[in-house]
């Protein structure tokens, strides 16, 4: 196949017809060629707001390939790579037991499915419950505030990325997300693809059991032997695979304590930002809303005086604020968009770069400092999340009250100040990066600018 970069079409334009004249005018072949293409990438430029055009990447299946690419005058014109994952064994003695996963996220469920699909029969093990339970446990606890510590929020150069987005699409997830620039499940479908992907990978002769808790793990002359659930079932196994997530800090204290190699690394703190849809969508495509292009995103960086780096992390555009909380009396916040993007309020993170000598160099010492944090939120919020509009935010005073067109929440929250949680020098560094990025989106640091914490 030939990969054809560079097409460029007008967003109100696309049609495959338009496509096709496109691939016939770069690869300079006749208007009656035979041929068949697929979208590999597809990006938005909106240099020239609001004109407003998709860029292509498109692989191309036609006759005398070999022949169209001696005759190439343009770099945008090539053969396809190959970008397929292989999956192959990295070690060489048989096992005696089956692999074990721990953590039913993203890298565990991954690991498991790619697992069970070469036969190795894994077994999956997750604290928390089945996503139809935890989904109701969440949602119970975001109208009453009432915490399962196991069914949270948060436990939720090889081509491995694509080969993600396949199985994704496999399961139920869009087809869009194999080629666009910012590709989109939304947590409402991905609900579904988990449930399809769960059920392939029993299918396939896998196992995955809930509510089990790895409690221990059993090492002999250097050697894993078992490991321990719940306190007292062993289970025999030669691989354990770690996938546990940030929730998992009993997990982080049990590696600890049998000398595992463990290290701290640095990491980022902060708050979440929410703004209308329609203003970030004005600055971003020149116009208050698209039809055609849903609602759009941004991504930010600054570099503050004191050295510290400020960036925006995860941002969901027309999305909520939820409260991700992981244990009974700390808080924290992260960001959701379901699939349509509807909410007609865009969040983000503005994350501040933290290091080892923030926080102390034992590998626990992270853990320590996070916990910290969202003790101080829960105590801030009085169990909610704690709110507070920019401006109140500069003057180190509480808000008053809100414009209803910035909130947009999953869970309770509570007006603070949040300048209570942070030292001085990641609070100087949170208001220089939301005033450097109020000057590349008009009205970013607009006073009415709601934050929420801890993130």
């Amino acid at each position: 196949m030939i990969r054809v970069r560079q097409i460029e079409i007008p967003v109100n334009a696309v049609s495959d017809s338009k496509i096709k004249r496109e691939i016939v005018k770069k690869l300079k072949i006749p208007v009656s060629s035979l041929f068949s293409y697929h979208i590999h990438k597809e990006s938005i430029d909106a240099r020239k707001k609001p004109n407003l055009f998709f860029v292509y990447e498109i692989d191309v299946q036609v006759k005398d390939e070999e022949e169209i690419l001696k005759k190439r005058k343009s770099n945008d014109i090539m053969k396809t790579p190959r970008e397929n994952y292989s999956f192959y064994p990295t070690g060489t003695l048989p096992l005696s037991n089956r692999p074990v996963i721990v953590g039913a996220g993203p890298a565990g469920l991954f690991a498991t499915y790619l697992l069970a699909s070469e036969g190795y029969r894994p077994l999956l093990i997750e604290r928390g419950a089945c996503v139809e339970e935890r989904k109701k446990e969440v949602e119970t606890f975001w109208k009453t505030g009432v915490l399962n510590p196991n069914s949270n929020v948060q436990f939720d150069p090889e081509n491995r990325g694509r080969k993600v987005f396949e199985i994704f699409v496999k399961h139920g997830a869009p087809k869009e997300i194999l080629y666009k620039n910012k590709p989109h499940i939304g947590t409402d479908l991905l609900f579904f693809v988990i449930q399809n992907m769960r059920n392939e990978i029993l299918k396939m002769g896998g196992e995955i059991r809930y509510k089990t808790c790895l409690t221990d793990i059993n090492i002999e002359n250097n050697k894993l032997k078992s490991i321990t659930v719940n306190g007292q079932e062993i289970i025999k196994t030669d691989v354990l695979v770690l996938a546990t997530g940030h929730s998992s800090r009993d997990t982080f204290s049990l590696l600890y304590h049998k000398k595992m190699k463990m290290e701290p690394k640095p990491f980022a703190v902060g708050v979440r930002i929410s703004h209308p849809q329609k203003m970030i969508d004005k600055n971003q495509y020149g116009v208050e809303e698209h039809e055609r292009l849903g609602a759009s995103s941004y991504k930010l960086t600054y570099h503050a005086t004191n050295g510290r780096g400020v960036y925006t992390f995860c941002m969901c555009p027309g999305g909520y604020i939820v409260n991700s909380s992981s244990e009974k009396g700390y808080l924290a916040v992260n960001g959701m968009s379901n699939y349509a993007r509807d909410s007609k309020v865009a969040n983000a993170a503005i994350l501040v770069t933290i290091c080892p000598d923030d926080f102390g160099f034992s590998p626990l010492d992270g853990i320590f400092y996070q916990k910290e944090l969202e003790k101080k939120a829960y105590m801030l919020g009085k169990g909610k999340i704690p709110i507070q509009r920019l401006e109140d935010f500069k003057k180190n005073r509480i808000s008053k009250q809100f414009d209803s067109s910035f909130l947009s929440f999953k869970g309770e929250y509570q007006s603070a100040n949040l300048n209570l949680l942070f030292d001085e020098d990641i609070l100087e560094s949170l208001k220089e990066g939301i005033a450097s990025f109020g000057k590349k989106i008009k009205g970013f640091d607009m006073d009415d600018t709601l934050l929420a914490g801890v993130e």
